[in-house]
């Protein structure tokens, strides 16, 4: 997976997730939301409109008292544990 930062400010962050598409994206856009920092996590995929972009763009917005990378940090923990958590479950039922 490659990250690339296409705008950064205190309370905001757009970054390029190279290789995904809506199933991770909506994935991580959901922990975003979880958190109550966040005041706004969306992303786009819209290679026609975007002037030629090809990978999806997350962008975050916090309240400013979270940097957007931190809050970002946390909600890919957050997908991981989930992730854990229901592979553990699901060998658990088998």
């Amino acid at each position: 997976m490659e990250l690339r930062v296409t705008e950064s400010s205190e309370d905001e962050l757009s970054i390029e997730i190279a290789g995904e598409d809506h199933t991770f994206m909506n994935v991580l856009k959901g922990a975003l939301l979880e958190h109550e920092q966040v005041s706004a996590a969306t992303y786009d995929v819209n290679p026609e409109q975007s002037g030629g972009q090809t990978e999806p763009i997350l962008t975050i917005k916090t309240d400013g008292t979270i940097e957007p990378l931190e809050a970002l940090e946390e909600a890919a923990v957050d997908v991981r544990e989930k992730a854990s958590s229901f592979r553990d479950a699901f060998e658990a039922a088998a």
